[in-house]
């Protein structure tokens, strides 16, 4: 059980996908002016995240690997990805089409989310079993919502900030997240 925990906090803290594996900038830039937004992509992601993993370990190790197919893994993997976010998108228009209409293209960018790929990816060169992947699959997932909500309170706390006009914008926008960056190295140690 300790073993679970451990991945779990790995990557959630240690290996935070956006703050320390530098993935998934796009919707980190994009969809963080707006906390409610922020979360929101953030569960619509670890939601596609986690069955990404669920979908691709089978795919992988029961179809790829015993036909010596594992350099098609890049491509099946993206058509999961690319997949699962066309039900996503399915479920928020008929459910909750203000959510769906306020993500805009970025519900779509999901699919191109180096996050999600990564993540699955991760999981096979790690050698996790299928509980292991799952388990680090959510920490990375909610990795990248503590990562989204973190920016997102950071930059709704900029909008009433005194700022020099020579890094107002994106200027302060890097700064902050250099400096969130810096600080989720501090986890470092956490875990080994």
């Amino acid at each position: 059980m300790n073993e679970y925990v451990s991945i779990f906090l790995k990557s959630m803290l240690v290996d935070n996908v956006v703050f320390i594996q530098y993935l998934a900038i796009c919707p980190f830039i994009g969809m963080t002016s707006d906390t409610g937004k922020a979360v929101g992509m953030g569960f619509a992601t670890t939601f596609v995240i986690i069955l990404a993993t669920a979908a691709t370990y089978p795919i992988y190790y029961g179809l790829l690997v015993p036909n010596n197919l594992q350099f098609l893994q890049t491509l099946l993997f993206i058509l999961v990805i690319a997949s699962l976010v066309q039900l996503v998108e399915f479920y928020l228009k008929k459910s909750v089409p203000s959510l769906y209409s306020a993500f805009g293209v970025y519900l779509a960018l999901i699919t191109t989310n180096c996050a999600v790929l990564g993540i699955t990816l991760n999981c096979i060169s790690k050698q996790y079993n299928y509980l292991e992947a799952i388990v680090y699959s959510i920490g990375s997932a909610l990795g990248f919502v503590i990562a989204m909500a973190v920016m997102a309170g950071v930059r709704e706390r900029m909008k009433s900030a005194t700022l020099p006009a020579a890094i107002k914008d994106k200027g302060i926008l890097f700064i902050a997240a250099g400096l969130l960056s810096l600080a989720f190295l501090g986890f470092s140690g956490l875990i080994k």
